[in-house]
């Protein structure tokens, strides 16, 4: 399945968990948002779809992605997303 895919229907669950997507173009990384007292997951236009893969697994961690429908595949680059985060969590903490 082709990154961009995953991405639309990763896209697709914050949506249906209650959370707006909104893509614009700036000098930000993206992630979850509020502003006015409206929640949203930002993602930056101009950043590779490697990027928006790991900001959407990073907002999808603090969700109940129970109550949606994955697919199989969708899932598992989900679950390797959050596999690669942790990986970088471990590293920064034995470089301190």
């Amino acid at each position: 399945m082709k990154i961009e895919q995953i991405i639309k229907e990763l896209e697709t669950a914050v949506e249906q968990l209650g959370l707006r997507v909104r893509r614009e173009k700036g000098n930000f990384r993206g992630g979850y948002c509020v502003r006015n007292d409206e929640e949203f997951l930002m993602l930056n236009r101009v950043h590779p779809p490697e990027v928006h893969l790991a900001v959407l697994a990073d907002t999808l961690k603090t969700m109940p992605i129970d109550t949606v429908y994955l697919r199989p595949a969708v899932r598992q680059a989900l679950e390797d997303a959050w596999a690669r985060n942790a990986m970088v969590d471990i590293q920064a903490e034995d470089g301190d």
